[in-house]
């Protein structure tokens, strides 16, 4: 099989620094300035690393540098480069380019790491003419094209090239990140792709609630959790509007998308970054989280300054999950990718969700 790889270097650097994506010159210098690193070719070298056994049927065609042929001459395979950037610092014309390369070249897949932007950026050159696989890798992914953690991906393809996983038709979406950062969600449907399918492999897109119950089933969950905090005690609230439910009963404004930090009813960190994080978890700390409606993302899509760092100063045993009966309905698990195998690893297994005033459930983590 001939498979397109294509890394978008820059792709989820703005995560950890709160910055909620790195779209445009101007956000990108921001995060550097943080001290932002780089995500995507870590992300991409551990998929890459579920695949060394499958070597020989696979035939490489990549982009020059960082763009690919960096991760996978690291990785040890054989390859073919199909272009090169012109700058350095790679843009969304390169990953359009190099996709439109790579059809001409006639590959029978494209494995890309980045977010949303690159998945819509491909599908504007190939269209749905090429099937596309994501390496999560980005800050927002909601559409419905990438696995659901690096080694995922690497299974999906073992799985297309075994004849054991089909091509079906899923959304791409794209996230306007100035208003994400402003804590609004607009999302729009960018179109379709053909992508590799297995379910329990492949992240769905995010769904919205809509039932006319909703807000009242948010307040019950969040009174749950206002009722036991403890006094003296941090409170990392994660983002989304049922944990932003709990910031209202307390009286504080929340940043919807962002992360913030309350004591003692009182908001102490604003959209907090990693290092905030850090910082203001000196003493007894919990984290307050609620999986991705339709997803059940609960780590790593959207919360990234809740880095493994901050998990292991926090403990493990200190997160509070907490959801809505609907937006549990349905889900099978829910997942985890902090970008941390042994952490992760920690993480799966069973957790209590909190799921009413005096409701829990039990759920799966994978």
């Amino acid at each position: 099989m001939r498979i397109g790889f294509i890394v978008n270097p820059i792709a989820g650097m703005g995560g950890r620094v709160g910055l909620k994506g790195t779209d445009g010159e101007e956000t990108l210098r921001e995060a550097l300035a943080r001290g932002a690193e780089p995500w995507a070719p870590r992300r991409a070298l551990e998929a890459l690393s579920g695949l060394t056994l499958a070597r020989d049927r696979i035939e490489w065609v990549t982009w020059s540098g960082a763009m690919g042929e960096d991760l996978l001459r690291e990785a040890g395979f054989t390859f073919e480069v199909a272009g090169r950037a012109e700058d350095r610092r790679t843009t969304a014309e390169d990953t359009k380019e190099a996709a439109r390369r790579m059809e001409a070249l006639a590959v029978d897949l494209i494995i890309f790491a980045g977010g949303d932007g690159t998945a819509s950026d491909i599908i504007e050159a190939v269209d749905m003419r090429v099937p596309i696989l994501g390496i999560p890798a980005g800050v927002k992914m909601f559409s419905g094209v990438f696995a659901s953690t690096p080694r995922a991906a690497s299974q999906l393809v073992l799985r297309l090239l075994d004849g054991d996983a089909q091509i079906v038709e899923r959304e791409v979406m794209d996230v306007d990140e100035d208003a994400y950062r402003a804590g609004r969600l607009s999302a729009s449907l960018r179109g379709f792709a053909r992508t590799p399918y297995a379910a329990a492999l492949v992240l769905n897109g995010k769904t919205a609630s809509s039932a006319a119950d909703e807000e009242v089933m948010k307040e019950a969950v969040a009174a749950r959790v206002v009722e036991e905090m403890r006094p003296g005690a941090a409170y990392i609230l994660g983002p989304g509007s049922t944990v932003a439910k709990v910031a209202e009963l307390l009286g504080v404004e929340k940043t919807l998308l962002g992360i913030d930090v309350v004591r003692d009813g009182r908001l102490v960190v604003r959209d907090a970054d990693e290092r905030a994080l850090l910082r203001a978890a000196s003493g007894e700390t919990w984290i307050v989280l609620s999986p991705l409606g339709g997803q059940g993302s609960l780590l790593g899509r959207g919360n990234q300054p809740i880095s493994p760092r901050v998990l292991r100063r926090v403990g493990l045993d200190r997160i509070i999950v907490i959801a809505t009966p609907l937006k549990v309905q349905g889900l099978r698990a829910l997942t985890v990718d902090t970008g941390d195998p042994e952490l992760d690893a920690r993480l799966r297994g069973y957790r209590r969700v909190i799921v009413g005033y005096h409701e829990e459930k039990v759920m799966k983590v994978v």
